[in-house]
């Protein structure tokens, strides 16, 4: 799997764990911020372009506390992204909402969270059928 993955300045201890694991892992990891972005719009804007032209990429988006990169994400035309901070939650949006992008809080999850919230992610796939009508509604707000 193809994974885009950005941070500012509080997400970055967080944002190599995460990098570091998927990759050992076999994922293709695209860092959009090897030094920190300014702020998290930013590295949001930067990772939801990126999945924009490459529709079988997923995202992960790292600053404090995974609010401000939602709100950025949520801005751009046809970004379906949620703030998540458990792994139920991060396999569902996929699952049910086809999210391409993850939010996370770096002063809300430690590491070893971040990473099994990441992987829940990238292991779920979108279900469509019955959901696509919420996923139309979805695309058609921003």
């Amino acid at each position: 799997m193809r994974v885009v993955i950005g941070s500012d300045q509080e997400g970055m201890v967080l944002k190599e764990f995460i990098k570091e694991n998927l990759s050992k892992e076999g994922h293709e990891v695209v860092d959009k911020s090897e030094k920190a972005s300014k702020d998290f719009v930013e590295s949001t804007l930067s990772i939801a372009q990126d999945l924009l032209e490459n529709e079988d990429s997923l995202g992960i988006a790292i600053d404090g506390y995974g609010a401000g990169s939602f709100m950025a994400a949520v801005k751009v035309k046809g970004m379906v992204a949620a703030e998540v901070s458990d792994e139920r939650t991060a396999y569902m949006t996929r699952e049910h909402n086809n999210s391409r992008m993850i939010t996370l809080g770096s002063k809300i999850v430690g590491c070893e969270l971040a990473l099994n919230i990441a992987k829940e992610f990238l292991a779920a796939n979108y279900d469509g059928g019955r959901h696509q009508v919420r996923v139309d509604m979805l695309n058609k707000m921003a």
